[in-house]
């Protein structure tokens, strides 16, 4: 598909509704094509095969991976899904997979690849196109388009691809100029001036929800779903994105030769890189340039200075110095107050309201250019840095054919970026796209600073995926899926010990070693108050994250190497009204400190047997009762020397000859004080692997104080 121009190149984003599916699928057909042919063209402005084989940015794969990556990804989700039956080059579909997503800026990748050579990866590109054509006309195809729908792969691809225009053409920007030739296709903006003096203008704050509605007519990634609902107080913006000609005066300032103005990770990049100016900057006989796509020129004043995080950053440290003001960048929920100044949305723009989806330039133009209600380039120009740690949404769910897109960057390592860049299309260019790179990373991306009343900065602390194996799987069997029609353990045995005692006094519980916390949740919704405890704070952050944000995440096992994203939601399980009553403490169960005390019931699950003294706990917990009170136990008794001395075991020996079982050490301990008044087999199932569980039956028994 020849194109002459960028609009010949640049189809929106097809809406997910249509009540024509022969229609839609011509449209699905019209964007695909077009994508790819764009995506080629791009890589036309290339003049060497050697350049496809160099490495300009270290961080980042040769673009010869690129080329092939975008086409790899619709056969290998493609035949994810089984949607196709077979492969077409199993050694590409290898090698082309998966892309670099590098740890720090020294985390250089040295290995060695044998990359196939341009002529090959060129054939291999033809006989996607083919096959993907081929597959859009044959799928399955009913409107609207769901997450479920063969077609959602299709855009998922198309998509994806787009967003390696825009990273490839970063890539490009690093090659030597003499490996690129012009290209009418990528023409650049000639416009550019004197810095447009940079103002601050009042913005009214507001109570927002962020989120892609689920009931949205156009594609989106996962991160994008889900709704949280911020208040965002007054601010002042910037009037302009932060042109070269203001950045200037930070440089000229010795701005990357005072540390004070970075941040630690700032001053770390900085000592790694030597770095005196922005990347894309150059200085010849004391004459700044800019590097663009395809050529260089001499520094733009007006045009917006393309930066990272951390020298976006520093600038406005050196702001604040200089003013004696609080400057920063703004959040997401603070970029989207400004964004929804903006009506128009792509698809429905009829022209895009800023330098954005390659409608106007193939570049950056004046930072004066686009203006609504006084605010310049809301959107498009360059991406925007924020303050804001990409972070799901609440109700966040994985795609299961790209259950890697956002997850690896939930991290507190990545921020995000809003508003697109002059090559941003497709779903890049929509008003709820959310990406995020590390903060030293490169993009076509600068930056807008606000002044904040507040010297604090309102962004949360990034809810990450629990990894770890063994914590994952406890909270897979506390918040997880019920298996082989078992009960959830935790509630089912809240459930039971109330059954026992139904008269009890519901004033104050205690969930000794509560573990990640579900049966404190299930106490609250019957007492006033429940304190959670556990000697692990690896297991226990995860009730406390769950109280304080409403939702926590984890990673359990499925076979190998893979893995489930999973997420449990306070609001979900009809916890959200009662976690207030809830306090989670790290604590010892042989050495609680005094103001554990009064209470009308201690909950033990699965406890005793994993005490190193449990006889002298049982010996002294009756203090911590209130009269009447009641101490539950439960527990498979699985007595080991790993976590209690053998002389030290409540049961499962012989005494004097004779079988001595835990409940008959149970009732040598407590009898005395307590009298037993319920006993119950409670069974669960803690899930290893998709095809790995445990069964176990565990013993409960309710005494209460005599």
């Amino acid at each position: 598909m020849f194109m002459h121009t960028l609009a010949d190149a640049v189809t929106r984003t097809p809406l997910l509704t249509g009540t024509d599916p022969v229609q839609k699928r011509e449209e699905i057909r019209r964007y695909f094509h077009q994508t790819f042919s764009l995506y080629e063209a791009l890589f036309d402005c290339i003049t060497t095969d050697a350049a496809y084989y160099s490495r300009p940015e270290p961080l980042r794969h040769p673009l010869i991976f690129y080329f092939g990556h975008t086409a790899v990804f619709f056969i290998n989700k493609l035949v994810l899904g089984k949607y196709l039956p077979a492969r077409i080059d199993e050694r590409l579909e290898s090698m082309f997979a998966i892309g670099v997503d590098e740890m720090s800026w020294d985390d250089l990748n040295e290995a060695h690849y044998d990359w196939p050579s341009l002529a090959h990866t060129r054939d291999y590109r033809d006989r996607v196109r083919e096959t993907v054509d081929r597959f859009i006309s044959e799928m399955p195809l009913t409107l609207p388009i769901s997450q479920d729908s063969a077609a959602w792969i299709v855009l998922m691809g198309i998509e994806h691809e787009r967003i390696h225009l825009e990273t490839s053409s970063v890539i490009m920007r690093m090659l030597p100029l003499a490996q690129l030739r012009p290209h009418p296709l990528w023409a650049a903006c000639r416009e550019s001036g004197s810095a447009p003096p940079n103002a601050l203008l009042p913005v009214a704050g507001d109570i927002l929800t962020l989120g892609k509605p689920a009931s949205a007519t156009t594609y989106g990634w996962d991160n994008e779903y889900g709704s949280k609902t911020v208040e965002v107080q007054p601010f002042r913006v910037s009037k302009y994105l932060v042109s070269n000609g203001e950045y200037a005066a930070f440089v000229q300032d010795g701005g990357y030769h005072k540390p004070e103005h970075w941040t630690e990770e700032g001053r770390q990049w900085l000592a790694f890189t030597q770095a005196t100016l922005p990347r894309f900057w150059l200085e010849r006989d004391g004459q700044y340039f800019q590097r663009n796509l395809l050529e260089e020129i001499p520094l733009p004043q007006d045009w917006p200075v393309e930066v990272n995080y951390l020298e976006a950053k520093a600038f406005c440290n050196w702001k604040a110095a200089q003013t004696g003001r609080h400057i920063r960048l703004p959040t997401e929920a603070e970029w989207t107050l400004l964004r929804n100044r903006i009506d128009a949305d792509q698809p429905d723009w009829e022209r895009a309201p800023g330098n954005l989806n390659l409608e106007y330039y193939a570049s950056s133009c004046p930072v004066n250019r686009f203006e609504h209600d006084g605010i310049h380039d809301i959107t498009g120009n360059v991406w925007q840095w924020t303050e804001t740690p990409i972070d799901g949404f609440p109700g966040f769910e994985v795609h299961p054919l790209y259950d890697d897109f956002s997850t690896p960057t939930f991290d507190n390592r990545h921020n995000l970026f809003k508003g697109g860049s002059w090559i941003s299309t497709g779903n890049e260019a929509t008003r709820y796209s959310r990406y995020a790179f590390r903060r030293h990373f490169f993009q076509h991306a600068g930056f807008r600073y606000i002044e904040s009343d507040n010297p604090e900065v309102p962004v949360e602390p990034v809810n990450t995926y629990e990894t770890d194996e063994l914590v994952a799987q406890y909270l897979e069997f506390h918040y997880g899926d019920r298996y082989f029609d078992v009960p959830n353990y935790p509630v089912a045995c809240v459930n039971a010990l109330l059954s026992h005692v139904p008269a009890i006094n519901k004033g104050r519980a205690l969930d000794l070693g509560c573990s990640v916390g579900r049966a404190s949740f299930e106490l609250a919704r019957h007492f006033d108050k429940v304190d959670g405890i556990d000697f692990s704070a690896r297991f226990i952050q995860h009730g406390f994250q769950l109280k304080e944000s409403g939702q926590t995440r984890f990673a359990i096992p499925t076979e190998g190497d893979l893995v489930e994203f999973k997420q449990a939601s306070l609001a979900d399980m009809g916890y959200a009204e009662v976690a207030h009553r809830i306090e989670f403490v790290q604590g010892d169960a042989h050495n609680l400190k005094p103001r554990f005390t009064g209470y009308d019931l201690i909950f033990c699950g699965n406890l005793i047997d994993r005490l190193y003294d449990p006889a002298a706990f049982l010996a002294q917990v009756h203090q911590r009762l209130n009269a009447g009170g009641c101490l539950v136990l439960t527990s498979p008794y699985t007595w080991l020397e790993d976590y209690t001395p053998k002389e030290k075991w409540l049961g499962g020996v012989k005494v004097n000859g004779e079988n001595f079982s835990t409940l008959d050490g149970l009732k040598a301990v407590l009898g005395e004080r307590f009298e037993l008044v319920g006993q119950q087999d409670v069974p669960f199932v803690i899930r290893e692997t998709r095809r790995k569980f445990q069964h176990t039956l565990a013993e409960m028994t309710v005494w209460q104080l005599k």
